[in-house]
Formats: C-alpha cells, sequence, structure tokens
C-alpha cells in the first residue's frame, strides 16, 4: 500500500514538472513576442587562449584569431546568423579591443557567393589599414576564400591546402523536356526580352548566352584585378596562367605568389607577432556558442503561431546553390 501511495505521488510530481516547464516555454515566447520590436546588440565573442603570452601578464598584448568555416554566404545559418556577420562583428570586436594587436583570420571554405565574399574582402581590408591581419589557409581556401585572403597583409597556407580556383561561376536548370513529357505548359509574360533570362522552361537564347556570359566576366575582371593589386602579379600573366579556375596546392601557390609561405597556424601566429611588433602576444580565439538551435529562435516560433522547430545541417554537408546567383565555387563543387 505505500509503495502504491509513493508511486501517485511520484507520478503526480512528474506531471507537475512537466506542467511547469510547459507554461514556462508559453510564458517566455509570450514575452518574447511582446518584446520582438526590441533591438539587440549582437553579443560579444569569447575568447578562448589558445598560446599564453611569455611574461603572463593577463592584461598584456594579444592576436585574436577568427575563423571562417564553410560557404560564404550571407544568408542565416542554423543559429540565426550569416557567415559574413559573424566574421565582421568579430573583426570589429577585434578593433575595438586595444589589447589586440593583430588578427588572424583561419580560412577553411571552398568559396561562395560573389557578394558576400566580396563584402568580407573589403571588411579584412579595412580592418587590415587598422590592425595588422595574416590570413592563414587550413584545408581549403579556394575561390571566393583566396579572394576574402587577397584583404590581408600576409597569407600563410599548409603545404596540403587547396586554393587558387580563381574564376566566376554561375548555373541554370533546364527542366523543359520533363514538362513537355507530362504535358505542363508555362506561359510567361514578360516586359523585355531578357527579363526570365536563365529560366529552366525553355533553352537559353544565343543572345541571353552573351549577356549572362558577360556579366560573369565582369565579376572575374574585377576578381583577377583583386589579386593582381593583393599579389603583385600583372593581370595579363593570372589571365594568361593561374587564373583559369584551377585549384593547386599551398606548395605550388607559394611559387606562383599567390601566398607568401607555407606553414601551420602557429606560423601564422608568429608572423602577427612580427607583424604588430608584440613578440610576446598571447593568443586568443574568438568563439560564440553554435547550438543546433537557438531558444530564441524557439520562443519566436511559439510566439508567432508556427508550433515547430526546424533544424537543417544540409548547408555544412554540402552547398546549397540557388539557380541564377553567380558563385565563386570550385567547379567540383557544383552540382
Amino acid at each position: 500500500m505505500r509503495k502504491q501511495v509513493l508511486g501517485c505521488l511520484g507520478v503526480v510530481a512528474l506531471v507537475a514538472l512537466v506542467l511547469s516547464l510547459m507554461g514556462n516555454v508559453l510564458l517566455s515566447g509570450m514575452l518574447y513576442g511582446r518584446r520582438g520590436d526590441a533591438v539587440e546588440e549582437p553579443k560579444p565573442f569569447r575568447q578562448e587562449l589558445l598560446q599564453g603570452a611569455a611574461s603572463e601578464q593577463a592584461q598584456g598584448p594579444r592576436i585574436a584569431q577568427i575563423d571562417l568555416s564553410g560557404i560564404i554566404s550571407a544568408e542565416p545559418d542554423g543559429g540565426g546568423a550569416s557567415v559574413v556577420t559573424e566574421v565582421k562583428q568579430a573583426l570589429e570586436q577585434a578593433l575595438g579591443d586595444p589589447r589586440v594587436k593583430a588578427v588572424v583570420l583561419r580560412i577553411d571554405s571552398p568559396g561562395g557567393e560573389v557578394t558576400a565574399s566580396d563584402t568580407l574582402y573589403h571588411a579584412v581590408k579595412l580592418a587590415n589599414e587598422r590592425k595588422p591581419v595574416v590570413v592563414y589557409m587550413d584545408s581549403m581556401a579556394a575561390s571566393g576564400g583566396y579572394y576574402v585572403a587577397c584583404g590581408a597583409r600576409k597569407v600563410v597556407a599548409n603545404v596540403n591546402t587547396w586554393t587558387g580556383s580563381i574564376g566566376v561561376i554561375i548555373q541554370s536548370f533546364g527542366y523543359g523536356g520533363v514538362m513537355d513529357k507530362i504535358g505542363i505548359k508555362k506561359n510567361v509574360f514578360r516586359s523585355g526580352a531578357f527579363k526570365d533570362t536563365l529560366s529552366g522552361h525553355r533553352e537559353i537564347t544565343a543572345e541571353e548566352q552573351a549577356y549572362v556570359q558577360n556579366m560573369v566576366m565582369q565579376t572575374y575582371e574585377r576578381f583577377v584585378g583583386i589579386v593582381s593589386g593583393a599579389r603583385g602579379i600583372s593581370v595579363e600573366v593570372l589571365k594568361n596562367g593561374i587564373a583559369d579556375g584551377r585549384i593547386i596546392s599551398g606548395g605550388d601557390a607559394v611559387a606562383l605568389k599567390l601566398v607568401d609561405r607555407t606553414g601551420y597556424v602557429e606560423d601564422a601566429w608568429q608572423e602577427a607577432r612580427e607583424l604588430a611588433g608584440v613578440p610576446d602576444a598571447a593568443v586568443v580565439k574568438y568563439t560564440r556558442p553554435a547550438p543546433f538551435f537557438s531558444v530564441s529562435s524557439l520562443l519566436s516560433g511559439v510566439a508567432g503561431g508556427s508550433g515547430r522547430v526546424e533544424i537543417d545541417v544540409a548547408d555544412r554537408l554540402w552547398p546549397r546553390l540557388q539557380a541564377g546567383r553567380c558563385y565563386l565555387l570550385p567547379e567540383s563543387l557544383v552540382p
């Protein structure tokens, strides 16, 4: 009898706990919905010590390592912020911290969107004008990844790094044949001959092909110009050689003057110390918690009435390219 009573009390306590948790979630959701118009400042990055200073001074000079990983895109990821936003905020924090004397940007990326890559290149270049920025190329820093690296003062690559891939690519899908087979016809009303360029329901015309190719070449010319200015290689030499989209190793990149030297991330730290004139500086890594889903996103969904939480990790496993959007990516990564 006593065991039955204790068992019932346990069940009641468990139910009460579950109801309490559900009530807290719903209450938090309603409160979050009320303050949905509030503007929040981004939370500062945590500083994880990677290598201590020789002097062991807690407030001494520092080298800040910022990681750029994955596809370069301005689209928010699962954590609610884009790669572009995260890197720019990290650079701003490093520039605003008087203890940080230089930055090491570790790139492990195959590239990404043209505009996103150009935005980060610009941010790195501006940061380098205020404090030395050294790029360390990890497994891959190709195409858009190399584009971003051109904004730094020095570039160190692992001998096994895949880099280069100086070029531009754009794609569209043709599905008109499939539509014909299943008896579907698409009616299009357009204001001009080029309004539905790259639409997949029909064959691209010769005029459209020339038009799109010209747009691609404009972006390519800017890419080559940036590499030429950053690395001191003439545009003609680049176009007649390595700027044809090929991927090269870190070792070959040194001989071709695309990077300054090969080494490891510790060598990049040392380069940054020397450029900043702080030989005994500690090295810290900027990190931000990255859970599979954020509490704010969950509560936002509750407050908005969606009633569901979505977790998508596909973009981290394979680049999800959008038809008609221009990319700086190796051809081998384009499905």
